[in-house]
């Protein structure tokens, strides 16, 4: 009588691959990793974007109620002061030297500075309109760099300039800020960002941003 041997059937029971949920897990870190990173990003630029917003509203605010500070007690924009003849009078250096001298104290210079820092300022802090700040914000501050003349060894009468780098100033790191915000949309933490995306005029024109 001939014997056969059956093939062993599998039992149906598994031990769990070690393999398996080693990949998971990985996977799993790596996810969290990854979100924790970019949370940390934008609360990062959140941040940068808010301090930046009040360095400019601050000096909205000092020049036209005059704090004490940059701007004397007493000598505010509503005291009849003006927020550029002081600055743009004493440019010693430069190219636009003379042309500096003649806008100093002009009623459309000082609205137009003025108007520029609050609208920058509130921009930022609220997170909304960015694109435009960087834009504004990038066009004052170059003309504030020029105004400075960093590369100018000596002023006008011939004195040290005390010029402490030839290109690379505050200015043009403001610069700078104001156009990384803008690129990663650092409203959208922190601030009115997305809601300001939604909004249909600013939907159909992407520069609004």
């Amino acid at each position: 009588m001939a014997v056969h041997e059956h093939p062993h059937r599998s039992s149906g029971f598994h031990l769990p691959s070690l393999r398996r949920n080693r990949n998971a897990s990985a996977s799993e870190s790596a996810v969290s990793a990854g979100t924790d990173t970019h949370t940390a990003r934008a609360y990062a630029f959140a941040s940068l974007r808010l301090l930046t917003g009040f360095v400019f509203l601050w000096a909205f605010l000092d020049k036209t109620f005059g704090f004490g500070y940059a701007t004397p007690s007493g000598k505010g924009w509503i005291d009849g002061g003006s927020p550029t003849k002081g600055f743009l009078g004493s440019v010693a250096v430069g190219p636009m030297e003379s042309t500096f001298h003649s806008w100093a104290g002009d009623p459309w210079a000082n609205w137009l500075f003025m108007l520029g820092l609050l609208g920058i300022g509130l921009a930022l802090v609220a997170g909304v309109a960015l694109r435009i700040a960087a834009v504004a914000g990038t066009a004052m501050m170059a003309l504030m760099w020029i105004a400075e003349w960093p590369p100018a060894k000596h002023l006008s009468d011939g004195s040290a300039s005390m010029s402490t780098n030839p290109f690379v100033d505050y200015h043009l790191i403001y610069a700078v800020a104001l156009i990384v915000l803008a690129a990663a949309a650092a409203g959208d933490t922190l601030g009115a960002g997305r809601l300001w995306a939604r909004l249909p005029f600013v939907r159909d024109h992407s520069w609004l941003r």
